[in-house]
């Protein structure tokens, strides 16, 4: 598999990036095995995690197939910190707790050094230069080569990242955001990809199968034993099941006929190839689903084919005015 910088960093990772959201959930050891396997063998080199995927479990696998399974040295391990399981506070970015919840990851990879260490999401009770300090301390240390963010907004990415730029003294530059991005879910591109770009940072989107629905298995209805079926995440994948969407999915499953291939491909081809895209994170319930996935190395869209899906995609951006990136 392809290997791409993660932004303007010497890091690479494959331009595939497998999820273990469901790992220690919906994903038991033998199935996660099989997985990773099937991913290690195929070149991919990104494992993105996080420490409450699972409760903690996610990462507590992970960290007993490396090296049994998979070389540690032929990963690069991602985890992130940030998320609490407190209804009346759901991110705490102190540097206390990130610091404490890193040396915890840490504990249950059963490694010394995380590859890439991002901040799960932004926290507005805490002060922005708090939370990057504790960044700063991770990378000093060892406990992470890289630092990131996840799921930041285009001026809180901005500010995050002009501050390590901007403040005195040897800083952590920030190398990578993460940030669901699909055919279904274009708005990142109004202000978190135009800010990753101009800083310099690598995009990994997350859900690039759009919650599953760019798959097709919603055309017809809902299959049972989807996630659409499921009372927990049917509310997950609810919003992109409206006509607009179903318009979407009809110009992928289109565009997958006429290229002998299947929509899950044309679908990751799209998002792999957009500017400033790193590498995808794709979530897979078995082996077989990620393989399927994987296979899309091979393929690239034709410019006809990447237009006509740009345009039924294309997002409405009328802020604050329709014509005011024209001015």
């Amino acid at each position: 598999m392809e290997q791409r910088h993660l932004g303007r960093t010497g890091l690479r990772v494959s331009r595939i990036g497998l999820g273990t959201l469901t790992w220690g959930r919906d994903t038991d050891e033998h199935d996660a095995a099989e997985q990773l396997k099937v991913f290690w063998e195929a070149g991919g080199t990104l494992v993105d995690t996080a420490d409450v995927y699972g409760g903690g479990e996610a990462e507590y696998l992970l960290g007993r197939l490396v090296d049994g399974l998979v070389p540690r040295g032929d990963l690069v391990v991602a985890t992130k910190a940030g998320s609490v399981a407190d209804p009346y506070r759901r991110v705490d970015a102190s540097r206390g707790h990130l610091l404490a919840a890193l040396d915890a990851s840490l504990s249950r990879l059963g490694t010394d050094y995380v590859d890439l260490w991002q901040l799960h999401a932004f926290d507005p009770y805490t002060p922005l230069e708090e939370t990057l300090q504790a960044l700063d301390l991770a990378v000093s240390s060892g406990r992470a080569r890289y630092a990131g963010v996840s799921g930041f907004s285009g001026w809180q990415l901005a500010k995050a990242a002009t501050w390590q730029l901007a403040a005195p003294g040897a800083r952590t530059r920030l190398a990578a955001t993460q940030m669901e991005y699909s055919l279904l879910q274009r708005g990142v591109e109004r202000e978190v990809l135009p800010a990753a770009l101009d800083l310099g940072l690598g995009l990994l989107p997350s859900s690039p199968l759009g919650r599953g629905v760019l798959t097709g298995k919603y055309r017809t209805g809902t299959p049972a034993g989807s996630r659409g079926a499921s009372e927990l995440l049917a509310p997950f994948v609810e919003p992109y099941l409206d006509d607009a969407a179903g318009r979407i999915v009809d110009a992928v499953a289109t565009a997958a006929d006429g290229l002998a291939t299947t929509p899950v491909q044309v679908a990751l081809a799209w998002v792999r190839d957009r500017p400033g895209v790193a590498a995808p994170i794709v979530g897979a319930r078995n082996a077989q689903q990620l393989a399927e996935a994987l296979s899309v190395e091979t393929l690239s869209l034709p410019d006809e084919i990447c237009q006509a899906l740009d345009d039924v995609s294309a997002p409405v951006h009328r802020y604050p005015d329709q014509d005011w990136s024209t001015l």
